[in-house]
């Protein structure tokens, strides 16, 4: 059975991307609905890592505990490895605590009995092998657009972002919470 990935106006269905060369109107670009490619680009970048992930035997949330416990000189407990990743990850207790039980039981980390989650030394040759992966990754996401072109996108979305109240909702900038005019 086939499926047709669904049209929104005014959008070229990713999945007929084959060359993004074509798309050179400025205007009909500009036109494009941004929350239609934030999406599409989300869903493709985190498919891409999530697979190559996959492949080694690790999830991103193993990733992300490696990684922010190896960067603590006295290792981190449960619940600071939870804050220290919520705010950036919409990440349940649950899922957090997930990833540090499989850590202990492969071994790749410790719990002492002040409750510090510490690597072991599988655990640091695990952390190794996971980062020249997400290395590999970020250049192959990043392959043909320069630090400017990055940069200036992460500018715009930013910018994007305060525009419409942040993430909550909440303007950071002291303004309205939620903007409600059209223009």
């Amino acid at each position: 059975m086939t499926t047709t990935p669904r049209e929104l106006p005014g959008t070229t269905p990713a999945a007929a991307l084959t060359d993004l060369t074509d798309l050179t109107d400025r205007a009909a670009l500009a036109s494009q609905p941004v929350g239609y490619w934030t999406w599409v680009a989300n869903k493709a970048v985190i498919r891409h890592i999530q697979s190559a992930m996959a492949r080694t035997d690790v999830t991103q949330p193993q990733w992300w505990t490696l990684n922010h416990v190896a960067g603590a000189e006295d290792g981190l407990t449960r619940e600071e490895v939870g804050d220290r990743l919520r705010p950036f990850i919409e990440l349940g207790r649950e899922l957090i605590d997930n990833a540090v039980d499989h850590l202990l039981a492969r071994g790749w980390l410790t719990e002492g009995a002040d409750g510090r989650l510490r690597l072991t030394e599988t655990g640091r040759e695990a952390k190794s092998r996971t980062k020249d992966l997400v290395t590999r990754l970020r250049s192959e996401i990043h392959e043909g657009i320069t630090d400017e072109e990055y940069a200036a996108t992460l500018t715009v979305l930013q910018r994007m972002i305060a525009n419409v109240g942040g993430i909550d909702g909440k303007d950071p900038r002291g303004g309205a919470a939620v903007k409600t005019t059209l223009r």
